[in-house]
Parts: structure tokens; C-alpha cells; sequence
């Protein structure tokens, strides 16, 4: 899978994972914000549909192609695996930050592995698919970002998947702006206070003057 790996000091990897249409560079910038002495392992899709990179295939704007879910699943999985050993990093110390599509095949992760990802910080999710056994993922924390104005991840989509990862005895943190389907400065921030254990409190969080940030 085409990448990019930066060196960090904590021991920790960020594996990112971008939306339709982007690249292993979109979201090089929010690793940074999220920990900025973190490895970074950022991967492009393999699947490319009419020349936008994505994770799986799908058969429609909002049907996706199971068969190809799962097998991407399997391979990025491997992939991750080879990378550790390729740059040294802990397997064990992964969290997965994805956006939109990438945070669908991050969950499909979840949904196929026992303790694939140490967290999972999931922008705009959707259930990848039902009539699933997940595993068990207790000790799994997953933050997930959500716009109550976003029409392509409904609002019974978020919270079908935070029933379902809960079900699986994961942690589940569900943040909700006003929004749409834009990834927005506020749940960066929130996503950041979050993956530092820290309480998260909207009043503090920086907004910028646009209110999203489109990745």
C-alpha cells in the first residue's frame, strides 16, 4: 500500500486513514495536532473509484461491496503488521484515525480483530455491516466524531454503531457538532482533549472562523 512513515519519540503509531478522494497526505496535519511525538504510519487506499482512492469498493453512493470490505479489512491489517516490523513500531501501541471511508475500514478493523488498535479515533463513521459477531473489545477506547447536519453519516448510523461497539464492551466516546459531513476544528480538538484522557469541555474547545475543515 502506497505511504508515508514519520519517525516518532513515543512509542505510539497513528495509523491514518483518509476519506474518498484523498491521499496519504490529507491528514498528516491532524496526526500532528493529535500527537505530534507519535509515529505516523498514513496509507492511500488501494481501491481507486473513477480515480479517487478509497479503502473498499462500493456499489452505490451509500452501499458498499462486503466482499471488498473484507478483504481490504484483511489487508490493511496485514499491512500494519509487515509495517511494524519494516519500521520497529509496537503493533500492540496502534491507534487508528480515520475519516469518513477511512474511518469505516477502521472500524471494519475492529469489527474483524480483538484488540487490532490500542483507540480509534473514527470522524464521521458508518456501520460497514451488519449481522456481524464482533470480538470482544474490551479494553478498546473509540472516539467517535459526528455532524448532527450531516447527510451522507446520518445521526442512526452513529448511534447504531456506538450500540453495536458498546454490545462488544468498548469504550465509546461520541462527540456531535452542529455541522455537516465537513470535519470540523472542534471535534479535532475534542478528538485530541479525548486521546489525552482528558474531560472534554465544549466551551474550551478552539473553533476556527470557517467552523470546518474540509479533508
Amino acid at each position: 500500500m502506497q505511504h508515508i512513515f514519520l519517525k516518532g519519540t513515543n512509542g505510539i503509531t497513528l495509523l491514518m486513514l483518509h476519506g474518498t478522494g484523498g491521499d496519504e497526505k490529507d491528514l498528516l496535519p491532524i496526526a500532528k495536532q493529535i500527537d505530534p511525538n507519535a509515529n505516523v504510519l498514513s496509507v492511500r487506499g488501494n481501491i481507486s473509484e473513477y480515480g479517487m482512492p478509497r479503502f473498499y469498493k462500493r456499489k452505490s453512493m451509500d452501499v458498499f461491496d462486503i466482499e471488498s470490505l473484507v478483504d481490504e479489512t484483511h489487508n490493511l491489517c496485514d499491512f500494519v503488521r509487515k509495517s511494524g516490523k519494516t519500521y520497529q513500531f509496537d503493533c500492540k501501541n496502534v491507534v487508528a484515525i480515520g475519516y469518513a471511508n477511512g474511518a469505516n475500514i477502521a472500524t471494519s478493523v475492529l469489527f474483524h480483530y480483538e484488540q487490532a488498535f490500542h483507540k480509534a479515533i473514527l470522524f464521521h463513521p458508518m456501520v460497514p455491516m451488519r449481522d456481524v459477531d464482533l470480538p470482544n473489545l474490551r479494553g478498546t477506547k473509540v472516539f467517535i466524531g459526528a455532524g448532527r447536519n450531516d447527510k451522507m453519516m446520518p445521526n442512526h448510523e452513529v448511534e447504531e454503531l456506538t450500540q453495536m461497539l458498546q454490545s462488544a464492551n468498548a469504550s465509546v466516546e461520541v462527540f456531535w457538532t452542529d455541522y455537516g459531513h465537513q470535519l470540523s476544528r472542534e471535534e479535532i480538538s475534542a478528538a485530541k482533549a479525548w486521546y489525552e484522557g482528558k474531560e472534554i469541555d465544549e466551551e474550551l474547545l478552539i473553533l476556527d472562523d470557517e467552523g470546518d475543515q474540509d479533508v
